[in-house]
């Protein structure tokens, strides 16, 4: 690929994201996040805490959720890998995609995880159709929590269920926001029938980052200090972030 073919499909690629961006941020302005905001507020302000969870790449949704510089402190991170480092499994069953599509392991994760009643679950899934991401969301349900799905309702809405209930997790969920990805996630079709640029990690982080800043205002608001962390790497910030997490102590756990 020349210079200017590699400049003009950054610029597309470019333009595929600030498009979607820019759509996010319109129903931000219009409201479209309030749902999603006012579960997230109101468990803080309960004492609960948001459980994020999210697999393979949807993983770095729940990492911009949870214990992140600018990020809410009363957050948990679940991760597919606590089955190993808190749970029975042995470490290879981590290898390939086979324990993100099993159902059968929920009961497990749950079990493992910091979870207590009030707690909002926000997952994330583009496909929204993996036996783990529908399995975490049902039981949350059946246990009495909210959910809050960020999924591609393109992709979505064109695959089979994975999960033995046949339902996708936007079918569970209370409140669901599309990451507007495509279908197939890649935005840039090259010849011989593929395509590159892919954009529901971009998206579902900004998604992410505009509900911690919807739920920090809204605790403003409210006449509150939002519990937010400081970067580590700035003076004060490990005093100040340990103080606070102290006041969720058994509630959230910190694993690298």
């Amino acid at each position: 690929m020349t210079r200017s073919a590699v400049a003009t499909a950054a610029t597309d690629f470019g333009n595929e994201v600030s498009r979607r961006l820019d759509q996010l941020v319109a129903l931000a302005a219009d409201g479209g996040l309030d749902a999603a905001i006012g579960l997230m507020t109101r468990a803080i302000e309960s004492g609960a805490v948001i459980q994020a969870f999210g697999t393979g790449h949807s993983e770095a949704f729940a990492m911009e959720i949870a214990g992140r510089a600018g990020g809410l402190i009363p957050t948990n991170k679940i991760a597919l890998r606590d089955l190993v480092l808190q749970g029975s499994l042995p470490v290879d069953t981590l290898s390939g995609s086979s324990l993100e599509r099993n159902p059968d392991i929920i009961a497990e994760l749950w079990e493992i995880s910091l979870i207590h009643p009030g707690d909002v679950f926000t997952i994330a899934s583009n496909s929204g159709v993996n036996g783990s991401v529908v399995g975490l969301a049902q039981l949350a349900k059946d246990k009495g929590h909210d959910v809050i799905a960020v999924t591609s309702l393109q992709h979505t809405a064109q695959v089979r269920p994975k999960h033995p209930s046949g339902l996708r997790l936007s079918e569970v969920a209370d409140v669901v926001i599309d990451n507007l990805a495509p279908y197939g996630d890649a935005t840039l079709a090259l010849r011989g029938g593929v395509a590159v640029g892919s954009v529901s990690s971009i998206t579902s982080a900004f998604i992410a980052q505009l509900l911690t800043i919807g739920v920090a205002e809204r605790m403003n608001g409210n006449g509150r200090v939002p519990p937010l962390y400081l970067s580590a790497n700035i003076p004060g910030g490990d005093e100040h972030n340990h103080a606070l997490e102290k006041k969720y102590e058994g509630r959230i756990r910190r694993i690298t």
